[in-house]
């Protein structure tokens, strides 16, 4: 079902100053150096994914979650205000696909899945948090584990 963003977002954040999108002028791009069934590639999603007892996530969360790789779906649950959670609740993958990234790592589409995949919850309200707190823990993250590119999920 798709969710209208920009309503939603004015909806939720209604008593607050309006929202001022966020504008890009220029998105960095790094081409890779080889074949991505050479490259280690990680799992990013801001669909709210939490592992066992990992804390739930709240308003304005600039953290993330580590879930490992060789994760079970009944070890995963979802918590994101942001969008209707109901088909992630059924099918995790849908916001988190897990098990399509390792079925590309065991076809050799991919040369390996980092361990661990990242979550967090999108729709941060401030995009100012993103870019300072958010983006580089996890890009810190991604080089400790020689990451040669990710693959971000939208929720």
């Amino acid at each position: 079902m798709p969710v209208a963003y920009i309503p939603r977002t004015r909806d939720l954040y209604n008593d607050f100053t309006p929202y001022r999108w966020v504008e890009n002028d220029s998105a960095p791009f790094t081409p890779l150096t080889r074949p991505i069934a050479q490259c280690r590639v990680a799992m990013i999603s801001s669909g709210g994914i939490m592992y066992r007892d990992q804390p739930r996530f709240h308003r304005e969360d600039a953290s993330y979650r580590r879930i490992p790789v060789d994760a079970r779906r009944d070890e995963l649950s979802v918590w994101h205000f942001g969008y209707p959670t109901g088909d992630a609740e059924r099918d995790v993958n849908c916001v988190f696909p897990l098990d399509r990234m390792r079925e590309l790592e065991t076809a050799g589409v991919i040369g390996a899945l980092v361990d661990p995949a990242f979550s967090f919850m999108g729709g941060i309200y401030s995009a100012r948090k993103v870019r300072d707190e958010l983006a580089p823990q996890i890009v810190d993250e991604l080089k400790r584990a020689h990451a040669d590119a990710f693959f971000l999920v939208p929720a």
